[in-house]
């Protein structure tokens, strides 16, 4: 219900034919630009701040720029840059702009190589500066570094560190900037290393530079850079020459696909994303391993190999419930799941009484786990019919069996999500009651005083659109109770691998928590859990215990519900409010190739995450005791 914001969604296009082939085959050198665009468009819903590209053109000679670059902030941005890039051509003829071979030297944009990224911040620092690709120069282009990344790291001081001791003075503590310093000063020396190799060869000048481009190591560059990183992230990046590569993080928290074929080399964040942009089959598209790296070199020759060791398999199950586009088959799938298994609860909330309910959804992400909700029902009352039909055995009659089979799962189209409210009024009563009106509803779907109202999301988060909006718009319509259903389990802990949130008291799940001590006299819990988590502020993350998990363990999850149902009602709201929260066990059966569930669980993946999550507690409750 409210929008979280993501980190980030990557995008690299890497043509394997000459331009003038694309201009042949396709009526357009641009084929690989046009690409990039496409891609970066379905991927919109990852990122919305800002967006950039970069470009590296093969063919340039000495004196002849070969690195392109442009960045944009806003929801329009990916309008804004590629409108930016197609500016650049106006001071061509059409005739030079067909010449693929005159592009190729002369056109900028016009290039091998492009990188596309959507930048959604979750650290608080906004600002083009800000805004991927990040580009770092040089006068020898193998040493020309361009990233993007989908990431976020939780030890950005200790990279720092591990840079500055070797002398280097980075100009910000931003974690693109600082890994932008690392990798650069890593393939400065990954390019001595082939200097030195070339002069023992007996090579000079020119011979040197073409001896440096053709055997340049990009795994070296990353095997020395990367085993201090401690995050979640899918990592991108082109050199002036024309190296290639993405890497994936050793959990494999964040999600990255790759195609090829004979004529082009594409990486995105995400599958359907590829299918649809390339028109290829699902099966004909490669996930990145946990750790492993894709390389392309200059000649256009690709591997994958395994940079680093593999750890614990935590990819992102949010990614599944919320962030991916629904279109991916295993992901629309698996949401439908979410939905499908939530039957059991939903009934127990609603007394059993399904005749007297209503089933519904909050768009838009939610509208797949709610066909698998309808579903469950579905299969649950076919099951009733059939065993009442088997009782009556030889007294049935038609009557009988019309009423049987006549009985239908009630489904309406209850809520609609009517306008994006703008934020310009900051007065509270004027604000809230704007927000309430972020949706609307369908008057006279379901029967006042009589039916019940079920409506399901794929998350509960902060509760604040919950409270100001949905339950009160909802009691508009005069049910009987409203059911709020959540396909996703209570979320806890914040994030610190790329979804913006990552202060404790964000989440509605752990304000009841608080509550629920004080409500019941308990509040030295909550000291004895600060000094433990204070106790361990300065011990190395790697030894760093997560004591917040402790907050939750007196308490059920119904009890956490209950309490997030009372603080979420609205003033003036008299109608019964139930929350039906997914179980985890139910979140790893319908989604089991993503087992990362931090968020819910307090489990984090990697030692970072349990220092964080320590540090916010800190926070919260310094911050609460003034």
């Amino acid at each position: 219900m409210e929008p979280l914001k993501h980190e980030c969604g990557v995008a690299m296009v890497r043509l394997l034919k000459p331009l003038s082939y694309y201009e042949k085959k396709y009526g357009t050198w641009m084929y690989g630009l046009n690409k990039l665009y496409l891609l970066m468009e379905k991927q919109h819903n990852r990122g919305q701040e800002g967006a950039g590209l970069a470009c590296v053109k093969m063919q340039a000679a000495p004196g002849e720029e070969f690195m392109f670059r442009e960045r944009a902030l806003g929801g329009t941005a990916i309008q804004e840059i590629f409108s930016s890039v197609h500016r650049n051509f106006s001071n061509f003829t059409d005739g030079q702009l067909h010449d693929a071979d005159f592009a190729a030297r002369h056109v900028p944009f016009a290039g091998e190589m492009y990188m596309g990224h959507l930048r959604y911040s979750t650290t608080g620092k906004r600002g083009l500066s800000y805004v991927h690709p990040f580009l770092r120069r040089n006068n020898w282009r193998a040493k020309n570094l361009c990233i993007c990344a989908n990431f976020n790291m939780t030890n950005v001081e200790e990279i720092f560190d591990a840079i500055a001791v070797k002398g280097q003075h980075p100009r910000m503590v931003s974690d693109t900037y600082i890994l932008l310093e690392q990798l650069g000063h890593r393939l400065d020396r990954e390019s001595e290393r082939c200097f030195v190799e070339a002069q023992q060869l007996g090579l000079q000048n020119t011979d040197i530079t073409r001896y440096i481009e053709e055997h340049i190591d990009l795994k070296n560059v990353l095997q020395l850079s990367a085993p201090v990183w401690d995050g979640g992230y899918v990592l991108c990046g082109v050199t002036g020459s024309g190296e290639l590569f993405t890497l994936r993080d050793p959990w494999g928290i964040r999600p990255a696909f790759w195609y090829k074929d004979d004529e082009l080399l594409v990486v995105a964040s995400e599958r359907p994303v590829i299918q649809t942009a390339l028109d290829v089959e699902a099966d004909t598209v490669h996930e990145l391993l946990p750790g492993q790296g894709l390389f392309m070199n200059q000649r256009g020759g690709m591997r994958t190999e395994q940079v680093l060791e593999p750890k614990n398999y935590a990819a992102c199950s949010f990614e599944r419930v919320y962030f991916s586009r629904g279109s991916d088959c295993d992901i629309y799938r698996e949401r439908k799941e979410l939905g499908r298994s939530l039957v059991e609860p939903i009934m127990e909330a609603v007394n059993g009484e399904i005749d007297n309910t209503v089933l519904g959804y909050i768009p838009n992400t939610a509208e797949a786990a709610y066909y698998g909700m309808l579903q469950g029902f579905n299969e649950w009352l076919n099951s009733q019919k059939a065993e009442e039909i088997a009782r009556l055995g030889a007294a049935a009659t038609p009557e009988n069996l019309h009423r049987i089979l006549s009985r239908r799962i009630r489904s309406e189209k209850v809520a609609w999500k009517d306008i994006k409210m703008r934020t310009f009024i900051a007065e509270g009563n004027s604000r809230n009651d704007l927000a309430a009106h972020v949706y609307d509803i369908t008057y006279g779907s379901i029967r006042p005083g009589v039916d019940n109202l079920v409506i399901i999301d794929d998350s509960i988060v902060r509760g604040t659109t919950l409270r100001e909006s949905i339950i009160r718009i909802m009691d508009r319509l005069h049910p009987r109770r409203i059911v709020v259903v959540s396909s996703s389990p209570q979320v806890r802990y914040p994030d610190y691998y790329g979804i913006d949130m990552a202060n404790m008291d964000e989440f509605i799940a752990f304000r009841a928590a608080i509550a629920l001590h004080r409500d019941r006299q308990m509040e030295d819990r909550l000291e004895r859990i600060y000094r433990k988590c204070k106790a361990q502020e300065q011990l190395p993350k790697e030894q760093v215990v997560n004591h917040v998990q402790e907050v939750y363990e007196p308490f059920t999850d119904r009890d956490i519900s209950e309490k997030m149902a009372e603080m979420l009602r609205p003033e003036g709201v008299t109608t019964e409010i139930h929350l039906v929260f997914q179980s985890l066990e139910g979140l790893h059966k319908a989604c089991p190739t993503s087992p990362g569930d931090w968020y819910f669980s307090g489990n984090y993946p990697t030692p970072g995450g349990n220092k964080r999550v320590n540090q916010a507690f800190i926070a919260y409750y310094e911050g609460l005791c003034g």
